[in-house]
């Protein structure tokens, strides 16, 4: 990498971490360290819950998801505006009014100590291990940069994070995320016109986007109510709209950031934009995915997306020997045709979509589809004979498309500027999630009178183990196909069950806390046994599955239970 771009990747993580510590190393109150002073403006709470939201993952696995499935997987996110009017008007004016420092100190008023516990537990199970996926995935882009372990690679970014968010709290990620929103926005919108300038050497926007859609990656409503389908139109709107709600509504993580507003007007305004920015930016992000695609149909593409693997198994002199150096060779002998190929074919489909012939728009259709199919065969031989042959390497590459063109494709300094947009987005989501389980571990599970000097050193201390824990963490992921999907599969197992503790606390009044208690045991036994067991129920619908078993089992448990009283009625 060329030391401009190495100027301005360290330089923006320099300036981010140093302004984060400077800005908030004097903050010594529960109130600052915990919710930041309340000093917070709607539009900052629009860019703290987005940069939240927004981790590497973001920019990593999405364009990936464009590159290989299309706009599709922007249906997830079609239940997430009514969800934000609905955590608008109920969940945060109780926030607020309760004054509490975390969503599941509202549990336990409401209910009893034991389902705050469980509530909290659940939590902290899911985020923990979602934290180290937000680890994980930064570092899979400083180890293929800078050839380091990918270990020691998570250890440093980690360390960065755990730095500032230890100095300042819940205030120093706020201040932050300020600085790393500007920065993702401008890589966003760089990536977005290089790529269309580039690919205007072969062909229009217009021309892309019709090139794309005739390969099947434009569609972007999927209507049918097939259940184990990942994304449709339904389990969007339905699933996701009960996967937002939870998350937006129950998770600390968002919770925390929006409890730093000024008022409760404040954090509703901040938390609707979110809404209304949230699907146009998914869907921007996977237009660059599919704009990736077409760019290579035009241009080479490696045979195997991770180039650390591919040099374990490229042959050389050394290797005449090795079972697997002619397997190898014939892979990609045979890609580099498919790849002429691809571009032939590319170009012939873009000249018949010029004319108004129909079967000859078909025919060219057909053959680059054909072609494309060979192509994924042959990257799927790869992908075995690393797995067999390359010791202790992860096969999946899918994460590795949108940073291959990104090192092999970009000029000086616009490189630099995609990796911070990366590291940004990576250090943003971390910074608010171990920000949110150390306040709910003190807050919720360690809980003891302190002084505020006490108070914020315990948070300090936890924000440092969940740190340790979440590097830990961080090593199992590479088992997951695609981390964007990872990280809503992790968040499909819990959130369901938490969501449906906070529906029976909204609305029904009359419900305690030994019926909800064992009714969301039981919800968390069976979405779990769902994932185990693989039954072929797709991970969205687990976020309708679990809060109306925990409703509807609740309801019945109620009139033969008896439940300690809550510590506050809540109205």
């Amino acid at each position: 990498m060329h030391p401009i771009d190495w100027t301005i990747l360290l330089g923006t993580l320099t300036f981010i971490v140093g302004y984060g510590i400077w800005r908030t190393q004097r903050t010594d109150t529960v109130d600052g360290y915990l919710r930041g002073d309340n000093a917070d403006r709607w539009w900052a709470v629009t860019l703290s819950v987005m940069a939240t939201q927004a981790s590497a993952i973001t920019f990593l696995s999405t364009p990936g998801q464009g590159f290989l499935e299309g706009l599709g997987f922007v249906q997830f996110y079609f239940g997430l505006p009514l969800a934000m009017v609905v955590i608008a008007w109920v969940f945060i004016p109780l926030y607020y009014k309760w004054n509490v420092y975390t969503a599941y100190e509202f549990i336990g008023k409401r209910f009893d100590d034991r389902t705050r516990l469980l509530t909290a537990i659940l939590f902290l199970i899911q985020r923990g291990l979602s934290t180290g996926l937000t680890i994980y995935a930064p570092s899979i882009v400083l180890s293929k940069v800078l050839h380091w372990p990918l270990g020691w690679t998570c250890v440093f970014i980690g360390g960065l994070v755990i730095l500032y968010t230890t100095t300042g709290g819940a205030k120093a990620v706020g201040v932050t995320h300020k600085q790393q929103m500007a920065v993702m926005f401008g890589g966003l919108f760089v990536a977005f016109g290089l790529l269309v300038q580039q690919i205007g050497h072969h062909a229009s926007f217009s021309e892309s986007l019709s090139l794309a859609a005739a390969m099947g990656k434009m569609k972007m409503v999927d209507t049918t109510w097939d259940p184990a389908a990942k994304y449709t139109l339904w389990s969007g709107l339905i699933g996701g709209f009960f996967l937002q709600l939870s998350y937006f509504g129950t998770d600390q993580s968002q919770v925390q950031r929006y409890l730093t507003g000024q008022t409760v007007r404040q954090a509703r305004v901040g938390l609707l934009t979110n809404g209304l920015l949230k699907i146009p930016m998914q869907f921007f992000i996977l237009l660059i995915g599919v704009l990736v695609f077409v760019f290579y149909l035009f241009n080479a593409a490696p045979v195997h997306w991770n180039e650390a693997n591919r040099a374990l198994l490229t042959p050389t002199a050394g290797m005449a020997a090795t079972p697997w150096a002619d397997p190898v060779r014939t892979v990609e002998a045979d890609h580099q045709k498919a790849t002429a190929a691809i571009a032939t074919q590319a170009r012939a489909l873009v000249q018949a979509q010029r004319g108004t012939d129909a079967g000859a728009i078909a025919a060219a259709r057909t053959e680059l589809a054909a072609t494309l199919q060979h192509d994924d065969s042959l990257r799927g031989s790869y992908r075995a004979l690393v797995k067999a042959h390359a010791s202790g390497a992860e096969p999946n590459d899918k994460d590795y498309i949108f940073i291959t063109w990104v090192m092999d494709h970009l000029p000086v300094g616009i490189i630099g500027l995609l990796l911070a947009m990366i590291f940004c987005a990576g250090m943003g989501s971390t910074s608010s999630q171990l920000s949110a389980l150390a306040t709910t571990a003190v807050v919720d599970i360690f809980r003891r009178k302190r002084t505020d000097a006490g108070q914020v050193a315990a948070t300090k201390w936890a924000t440092v183990a969940f740190g340790v824990l979440a590097l830990a963490f961080a090593a199992i992921f590479p088992l997951f196909d695609n981390l964007i999907q990872a990280v809503n599969i992790l968040g499909s197992l819990f959130y369901g069950t938490i969501l449906g503790i906070f529906l029976v606390a909204f609305f029904l009044k009359h419900v305690q806390g030994t019926a909800v208690l064992i009714a969301a045991l039981v919800s968390q036994a069976v979405i779990l046994y769902l994932y185990f067991a693989d039954v072929e129920v797709a991970f969205l619908w687990y976020n309708l599955i679990a809060p109306a078993i925990v409703l509807a089992l609740a309801l019945l448990l109620q009139p033969f239970l008896r439940s300690p009283p809550p510590s506050t009625v809540v109205p």
